[in-house]
């Protein structure tokens, strides 16, 4: 039966001792912007400029038709201020590819340094026919022939030996071997690859270090995901997202409507007696149209894509990216993403008259010679106390290596003058039971009474309870106490639920655990809601029941029982480790195979929509400024009255339309490092959001302008003419 229980709430993952940050893309987290990337993008900036290619915004079309509409007619009648003119318009123009440029140039070099980590391998590619490859023949002792890993197609099967690269990617099915993946995912520490399991997958490029296995290639070089990451980062495959397309049709719909006011101005004017020149509708017109935000809405979204990547998260759409921004639900693994994955000691709780160093001197002896995560636990658990025992074993100690079938470990010690030997047990509360009985020496009621109570207490809470025991020679045996087995939430898991919940994101807890541990560990970590004994079949039915009701579910997941509630999920994150049918179904890729990435998708998808909305604010809001600045100085020559709206005190007619134009031209190079770097995000509600972001940006998009068209006016009155 699947529990559904409602409570009332990681932080980044914990990565092995030893491990390092130094994949291509961690390495290419840098400054929004450098010289160099300048450099590099000057020649896109340039090619950009070409009419076919501004057809995308036609924003950016109608300034770039005003700059060579203006500079036939300064050609035609030469003045300073016609020139002025057309050379920032043309600058508007160039600043706005230039932004664009560069988002991909950062995003070219990121390809690089991918690029770097493929080569062209030979691969052994198993030749043998389908039905020997059925017969239950090992796939490694088949018949092989060299081909150049270029020449592989999808379902061939290849061999790999340590020091060999993969040759694509594709999934272990036979054999077991550790790999190097540093070169993609920039952790040092080899992991495991095997067949028959939820970590079978491999990468193309990775290196084999050691043992044997056969892949079955699901992407052939050319089509990999490092090959379809590099297409991603170089701006090749990047589609516009519905929101931003929306937005682009915003931003045509409003300049086709300054197009038609400042078309039918000159009627007006000429019918008034207030005849305008050309060159001064084009710089109203230019100033007037959302400038600001088209020239960065393309740059914005590349950035956006480009600081997911810089994350190993390779994204199949940006549709992806943006609804991880509007995410409303968010479900977690339980194991390895709010636990460590492994049970620990948390507590020792004595019996009787034993005494809590006398359990915990005995409880480390018994788990010496137990090698499962909870074992070495203990040890490290008493180890770390302040009054923690000697931990030499006299000579002639027996250990009691645990096994699956005893579910028990522990030593025999040898005795001393006038004792019998000391025998200590450690295990499942049933096993030590059982090896009581079998000493034919039992402990009192009243110990066992104290004991199942403390079984119970444990077993309540979640946790799991492993008892500890002590026979001396002939005597009865001993029950020394408890020890409190848990699965330990993962340092600030509760705060970065917290920090969720003020994003107004909702967290859901999968396990398949029984409800009662569910419960328990749901409330330390902090989580919503719990899904316990979850199967395949009820996470997609939670994911479809949060759908019907208007909500945007995201969720991680590494197993073929998890496809179809990635592929269900709105935000569906594989993991890189896992298998083909998980990576197909979900809509990004975390090659860190990191499911706590999860929450860093969320916040990179909320900033890019932040970002968005606050450029998108300061743009429209400095049109305000730029009225106060050309339409006095269009008409006051004719109406005298509207010099009471020149409020910035502008030198003249022409320097204030200049002036204005310069602020629109640099205004745009200014905001490039932020459309780039991305404004940053603070968890909070959604109106705390609106009320930040009107006031920094809407209310600075109204003061900026103010202060820059009057500094630059200051400098432009001086050029002799304005």
């Amino acid at each position: 039966m699947t529990h559904h229980t409602t409570l009332t709430p990681p932080q980044p993952s914990t990565r092995p001792s030893g491990t390092t940050a130094s994949a291509p893309l961690r390495g290419a987290r840098q400054r929004s912007v450098t010289w160099a990337q300048v450099r590099a993008a000057l020649p896109g900036a340039l090619r950009g400029m070409d009419p076919r290619t501004l057809r995308h915004s036609p924003v950016l079309l109608v300034v770039e038709g005003g700059a060579v509409l203006t500079t036939v007619l300064a050609a035609a009648s030469p003045s300073l201020f016609s020139w002025l003119v057309t050379l920032w318009l043309w600058a508007t123009v160039f600043f706005a590819t230039l932004a664009e440029s560069i988002a991909e140039a950062r995003g070219r070099a990121q390809a690089s340094s991918l690029r770097a980590t493929q080569r062209t391998t030979t691969a052994r590619k198993v030749v043998a026919p389908r039905d020997t490859l059925a017969s239950g023949t090992s796939l490694g002792e088949l018949p092989a022939v060299e081909v150049a890993s270029a020449d592989l197609t999808v379902g061939d099967v290849v061999v790999v030996v340590a020091g060999e690269t993969i040759p694509g990617d594709g999934d272990v099915i036979e054999g077991v071997a550790t790999v190097d993946e540093s070169a993609i995912t920039g952790e040092s520490a080899p992991v495991i690859r095997e067949s028959g399991g939820d970590r079978c997958a491999v990468t193309g490029g990775t290196v084999v270090l050691s043992d044997r296995i056969v892949v079955r290639i699901t992407n052939p070089p050319g089509q990999s995901f490092v090959d379809r990451m590099i297409a991603l980062v170089e701006g090749s495959e990047r589609q516009r997202t519905p929101n931003e397309v929306a937005l682009n049709l915003l931003l045509t719909a409003l300049t086709a409507v300054f197009v038609l006011a400042v078309a039918t101005l000159q009627p007006f004017a000429v019918y008034s007696g207030a005849r305008q020149d050309v060159i001064v509708l084009v710089a109203l017109l230019v100033c007037l149209i959302p400038t600001t935000i088209g020239a960065l809405l393309s740059a914005i979204g590349i950035a956006g894509m480009d600081r997911l990547v810089q994350r190993n998260v390779l994204a199949m759409s940006g549709r992806a990216v943006e609804a991880a921004g509007d995410v409303d639900v968010l479900l977690l693994d339980k194991t390895g993403t709010i636990t460590y994955g492994n049970r620990r000691a948390t507590d020792l709780l004595p019996v009787g008259d034993a005494g809590e160093a006398e359990l915990a001197a005995a409880a480390r002896l018994a788990s010496l010679a137990d090698d499962t995560p909870e074992g070495r636990s203990i040890v490290e658990l008493v180890d770390h106390r302040s009054d923690a025992p000697a931990g030499e074993l006299p000579a002639g100690s027996e250990l009691v290596p645990f096994t699956a079938q005893t579910r028990m470990s522990g030593v025999d010690l040898p005795g001393t003058p006038g004792e019998g030997a000391v025998r200590l047990r450690k295990g499942a509360a049933s096993a030590v039971q059982r090896w009581l009985r079998s000493t034919a020496a039992q402990p009192t009621a009243e110990t066992l009474d104290e004991l199942s109570r403390q079984v119970d207490s444990v077993a309540r809470t979640g946790g799991t309870p492993l008892v500890v025991a002590q026979q001396l020679g002939d005597a009865p045996a001993r029950v020394l106490g408890v020890v409190h087995l848990k699965d330990v939430v993962k340092d600030g898991v509760r705060e970065r639920f917290d920090e969720l919940r003020a994003m107004g994101i909702r967290t859901v807890m999968v396990t398949g655990d029984n409800a009662v541990t569910a419960r328990a560990i749901a409330a330390e970590a902090g989580v919503d809601d719990v899904l316990a004994e979850a199967t395949p079949e009820d996470k997609l039915a939670l994911i479809r029941r949060e759908q019907e009701g208007g909500r945007l579910v995201a969720m991680a997941g590494d197993g073929t029982n998890d496809a179809p509630a990635l592929a269900q999920s709105d935000v569906g994150v594989a993991m890189a480790s896992g298998t083909s049918a998980a990576k197909e179904a979900g809509n990004m890729v975390d090659l860190d195979s990191d499911p706590t990435k999860l929450i860093e998708i969320v916040e990179v998808g909320k900033q890019l929509l932040i970002t968005r909305g606050a450029l998108t604010t300061f743009s429209v809001a400095n049109d305000v400024a730029k009225y106060f600045a050309i339409l006095p100085a269009m008409f006051v020559g004719f109406f005298p009255q509207l010099g009471l709206l020149n409020v910035m005190g502008l030198h003249s007619p022409e320097s204030a339309i200049v002036s204005a134009v310069i602020f629109n031209a640099l205004v745009i190079l200014a905001l490039v490092p932020l459309a780039l770097r991305g404004v940053r995000y603070r968890p909070s509600s959604a109106s705390a959001l609106l009320r930040r972001n009107l006031c920094v940006y809407g209310l600075g998009g109204l003061v900026a302008p103010f202060l820059g068209i009057k500094l630059i006016d200051l400098a432009v009155s001086l050029l002799p003419g304005l």
